[in-house]
């Protein structure tokens, strides 16, 4: 699969949850849990496709199975820095 249409379906799910503050009016006054889910979303959804990226492999009959190898463990080590040190940028 090309990157491309992959950026371009995760931007289609991703962009509305991040625009929906910009858009509705008083959002500012919703309770705080549901903004910091809101805020959320975006990194979610790229943590799910780094971690289905290094950890799923599929082979020639196209069955998926779960494989950890240097890049599950380099997915794993961000997530646990980022965890630890609760800062999206150490995790890039």
């Amino acid at each position: 699969m090309s990157l491309v249409p992959l950026a371009l379906l995760m931007g289609a799910v991703t962009y509305p949850f991040r625009a929906f503050a910009l858009l509705v009016p008083g959002v500012e006054r919703w309770p705080r849990h549901l903004l910091d889910y809101l805020r959320l979303m975006g990194p979610a959804v790229l943590a799910a496709l780094a971690a289905a990226a290094a950890l799923l492999v599929i082979d020639v009959a196209g069955h998926a199975s779960l494989r950890l190898g240097i890049e599950g463990l380099a997915v794993l080590a961000c997530a646990g820095i980022v965890a630890w040190r609760r800062n999206l940028f150490l995790g890039l």
